[in-house]
């Protein structure tokens, strides 16, 4: 079994449901699965005509919009590998990863055709690469949809990591890979043909592709697809009554509190699932949601190399600073530096396996390896990089951080994560980051970055976590920054606090 395989089953279950509703400068556009079926195989028709064949990668460089799933659509229909490419990325970006993934076709709406224009890419790069506007590339051409055989270990799409600690990385999501995700999600969070998706993401992230876009169309839902988060616009929708579910990241959540702060409380009855994801959610923020709204958010976990591991539960408890049990088909263990499994309750490094976990990093076979270990029973894990604590009587994992941002001061392991949920918790407080900063006596001290309003007071926030933590995890300092880094998705981009 392919995604088209799964995909077909409501395109000829509902043909007439509404599978895609989206905005263009002439107002808004509606599909049925059924048009929206017919219009991927059609572009299907075409990019074989262009010569994209079963393996060859393609690059997908745009922002939300009907035209952009109809193209993806189209590419798993050929065997062909979407490239999904950050919009935002300019020269040196699109450069390593044309570079590393080396296309036959890039796929581009007018808006980054004119910015690829701007990069000014080495033309010897630019050379075997055809460059095609998404809208001609829709309309029709000859001849029927090549038929080609697809198997569930075949490459479905090529993912960038942020490249945080270097250049960026290409996991190789397969089709089993995105199927074991979205089935999993789909039992686990009651996915059903009635829902309403309002979908904000962006499309060419996991969070908005796999998570919200595959999930919708497999369940046979209805996705309300915008081009960006507005709070404004969401809380409209939201209002209308019209949206079942809504999928964010903490930056989106924050805004839609500042927005209903002092207001009354909505009536958002006709909502089922408010999900957060692709960063941490402050615990503060999440209890400040359900105070405002009434709605408890529901908090995952996930990655770019393995869909989605962790959810808190659709009908039980959703515990603040938790991302709740393994999803269906999902194996975690925590173990030591030296790969020994940890009890329940100790703090260690996170470790995943299941059909879910990607295939390879592309091209990449000595990075791939150093990324898995095998157990004693010769099973292989992922190293996710996260260290976490699992709860020893519910078996919710907290996360407490990536491996390489844990601070050693005087000896003693201090996790970030559990120093920002107290500060979030101070006065005047809106957003905190720590990182650790070279000491001459312990090592590494906590070091605290924060955005903050007019009712801040420096000393009362040090007596404050003074109070509620041990001395070496209070921060031995407090900057104040305008706003902290973060990527497309919201996640803060810590590696960057040294210049903010």
């Amino acid at each position: 079994m392919n995604l088209n395989d799964l995909l077909a089953i409501t395109q000829q279950e509902r043909p007439h449901r509404t599978a895609l509703e989206f905005r263009t400068a002439d107002g808004g556009v509606a599909w049925t699965y059924a048009e929206l079926r017919r219009r991927a195989e059609r572009m299907a028709r075409n990019l074989h005509a262009r010569g994209v064949r079963q393996g060859d990668r393609v690059v997908l460089f745009a922002g939300n919009s009907g035209p952009f799933v109809v193209a993806f659509l189209a590419l798993l229909q050929l065997g062909a590998i979407a490239v999904l490419v950050n919009f935002r990325y300019r020269r040196r970006e699109m450069a390593f990863i044309l570079a590393d993934c080396r296309p036959r076709l890039l796929l581009a709406d007018a808006a980054r055709r004119a910015s690829l224009a701007d990069m000014d890419l080495p033309p010897a790069l630019m050379q075997d690469v055809a460059v095609a506007d998404m809208a001609s590339a829709e309309r029709a051409a000859a001849g029927r949809r090549p038929s080609v055989r697809i198997a569930g270990d075949d490459a479905a799409f090529i993912l960038y990591t942020s490249g945080t600690t270097g250049h960026s990385k290409g996991a190789v999501i397969t089709h089993n890979n995105a199927l074991a995700t979205v089935t999993g999600l789909i039992s686990a969070w009651a996915w059903r043909a009635a829902d309403v998706l309002l979908l904000t993401l962006p499309l060419f992230h996991i969070h908005g592709l796999e998570v919200g876009l595959l999930c919708a169309l497999a369940a046979g839902a209805t996705v309300l697809l915008r081009r960006a988060f507005d709070a404004a616009d969401v809380l409209a929708c939201l209002h209308s009554g019209r949206p079942s579910l809504f999928f964010g990241v903490p930056t989106m959540y924050f805004r839609l509190m500042q927005a209903l702060a002092g207001g009354p409380p909505p009536d958002w009855g006709h909502m089922r699932l408010f999900c957060s994801g692709s960063a941490p959610l402050a615990a503060a923020d999440h209890q400040r949601f359900e105070r405002l709204t009434g709605h408890v958010i529901l908090e995952r976990y996930g990655m770019t190399e393995t869909g989605m591991n962790f959810s808190n539960p659709y009908a039980g408890a959703r515990v603040p600073g938790t991302v709740g049990l393994p999803l269906p088909g999902v194996s975690a263990r925590l173990v030591d530096a030296a790969n020994r499994p940890l009890a329940p309750g100790q703090e260690g490094h996170l470790q995943v396996r299941g059909s879910h976990v990607f295939a390879a990093y592309w091209e990449a076979p000595e990075l791939t390896a150093r990324s898995f270990v095998n157990d004693e029973a010769g099973r292989q894990w992922f190293r996710t990089g996260d260290m976490g604590r699992l709860d020893p009587d519910t078996g919710y994992l907290t996360l407490l951080g990536r491996s390489h941002e844990f601070i050693l001061s005087g000896g003693f392991n201090v996790y970030p994560r559990e120093i920002e949920e107290v500060l979030m918790q101070c006065p005047g407080v809106r957003e905190a980051a720590v990182i650790g900063q070279a000491h001459p006596e312990w090592g590494e001290v906590p070091l605290a970055y924060l955005v903050v309003d007019g009712s801040f007071q420096e000393a009362a926030a040090a007596a404050f976590c003074r109070r509620q933590l041990a001395g070496f995890k209070v921060p031995a300092a407090f900057r104040i920054v305008d706003a902290l880094p973060r990527n497309a998705l919201g996640k803060l981009q810590k590696f960057r606090l040294a210049n903010a």
